[in-house]
């Protein structure tokens, strides 16, 4: 199975062919507006930055290979008072998980975690305000125990809304061997590897 970041909380799961694209956005503070062809389209809530489909060329014809399960959750730390409901996917083919937290604003519950089940890839926001912060996130990460966990939804230099933190506030929780910097965008996840902190990069 593939994983390609396109920014922000936006990627595209690929398996047997099928593309599956996730939380794609528009007016990201450095980033052009997503434009992209896929099977099928899934987000995680319906702000600009999360559910903007206008410019998704969806496919047919092909069967999707992806089992996907759904989580409520909540975009923050009042049960949805301040911006509302937030939904956890997991995406399981080949013998894989996949889990996209979207925009969690909050800590996992018992429930949710034993919901969520086991991954192994967890695709995680670090970057507050809006979201659970860098703390919040590693101790998602460490409830979740997947193998491999993918920071998103943070600020990186000019790129990323300017209430975010710092991807670094995030890896610096981690042992600098465990954090592995790709140096594209695209990540194949098999079941052989190895326990790591992804960072993607930007795609040019």
């Amino acid at each position: 199975m593939t994983i390609t970041w396109l920014g922000h909380s936006c990627f595209i799961l690929e398996s047997g062919g099928f593309r599956a694209l996730l939380d794609p956005y528009h007016e990201v503070q450095g980033l052009p507006d997503v434009e992209a062809e896929a099977d099928a389209v899934y987000c995680s809530h319906d702000h600009f930055d999360h559910g903007y489909t206008e410019k998704v060329r969806l496919t047919s014809g092909k069967e999707n290979p992806f089992a996907v399960r759904e989580i409520q959750t909540f975009h923050d730390d009042q049960g949805g008072a301040l911006r509302g409901g937030n939904v956890i996917r997991t995406f399981t083919a080949e013998g894989l998980t996949v889990a996209h937290l979207g925009d969690l604003g909050h800590p996992l519950s018992p429930a949710q975690l034993a919901e969520l089940g086991r991954c192994d890839a967890a695709l995680i926001p670090v970057g507050g305000f809006y979201t659970i912060d860098a703390a919040g996130a590693k101790a998602a990460a460490d409830a979740i125990g997947a193998r491999v966990v993918i920071p998103m939804h943070y600020r990186k230099g000019e790129v990323g809304f300017d209430v975010l933190s710092a991807l670094e506030d995030f890896t610096g929780l981690y042992p600098g061997e465990l954090v592995k910097e790709y140096p594209s965008n695209t990540l194949t996840l098999t079941g052989d590897t190895p326990r790591q902190v992804a960072v993607l990069a930007l795609a040019e």
